[in-house]
């Protein structure tokens, strides 16, 4: 049967599928528009199923938090290519994903792809979707939802060219978005391990001190005082590696601590997204 131009045109504004697809689609179901829908949806699955061990190491990192600023989501959104990363219908599943999973707050990525709804449809039925709609794997590689303490507050940043998120728990009386953001800033720049130093993981600190040790012993230092040395060395480490202890990358004559004491405020924790990390 004949097909009309403004059918084509109608399923591609449904579906986001290529024009072609589309018309080809609409020829094997003889016209009839939801056999269709489901013709190119079944084309998507077989899409996604022949890229399902491409590496989809690209894509974006994307947040969302709630109007009042109690809850946020942090989600790596993946895709094969930086193109389709960069690509505005990419870039706006992806935030949709991002604010599904607020919504929803899902125990784990398997409860989010079955139980999250993108558009009146399962999470991994969308991702699968999209897959055919755009030619390569796209898929969640991780999320993480932090939730503030009563009286508290989370801020979200994203770093420009959306590779790199972080979400930071804030607590205090002060303006705790200004000094939440500048927080979030000194996170995605400086990388640090942990929020504060009884953050930082036994065995890490027990590895520096044996560093030390071992630095001090190789440069002759007597045995009994080895040991101070060594804490003197995981003092270091703090301050290079410890997000509070940090100078203060706006004012390097304070530390993050310090200026955070003059917001009024107090860090409780980061989560820090950085792509493929």
């Amino acid at each position: 049967m004949a097909i009309k131009a403004q059918d084509v045109k109608k399923l591609r504004e449904a579906t986001g599928v290529g024009m072609m697809d589309c018309k080809k689609a609409l020829v094997e179901a003889d016209g009839d528009f939801d056999k269709a829908i489901e013709i190119l949806r079944t084309k998507g699955q077989k899409v996604a199923a022949q890229r399902a061990d491409r590496d989809a190491s690209e894509g974006a990192i994307v947040t969302a938090t709630t109007a009042d600023g109690s809850v946020a989501v942090i989600a790596e959104v993946n895709s094969e290519t930086d193109f389709v990363a960069r690509n505005d219908q990419f870039v706006a599943f992806a935030q949709s994903i991002a604010d599904a999973l607020l919504a929803a707050r899902p125990a784990d990525l398997d409860a989010a792809k079955a139980e999250v709804q993108i558009d009146g449809q399962p999470l991994g039925d969308a991702l699968t979707q999209m897959t055919g709609k755009i030619g390569e794997k796209i898929d969640v590689r991780r999320f993480e939802i932090v939730e503030a303490a009563e009286g508290g507050s989370v801020v979200d940043y994203i770093h420009p060219g959306a590779k790199l998120g972080v979400v930071v728990e804030m607590t205090g009386t002060g303006d705790l978005s200004e000094a939440g953001r500048d927080v979030a800033m000194q996170a995605a720049a400086m990388n640090p391990i942990a929020a504060t130093r009884d953050d930082v993981p036994q065995d890490v600190q027990d590895k520096e001190r044996e560093i030390g040790r071992e630095q001090a012993r190789a440069e002759g230092k007597p045995e009994a005082i080895l040991d101070k040395i060594a804490e003197g060395k995981l003092g270091r480490y703090f301050k290079d590696n410890v997000l509070v202890e940090q100078p203060f990358v706006k004012d390097s004559s304070q530390t993050v601590e310090q200026m955070l004491k003059g917001h009024g405020a107090t860090l409780k924790r980061f989560v820090r997204f950085a792509l493929g990390g």
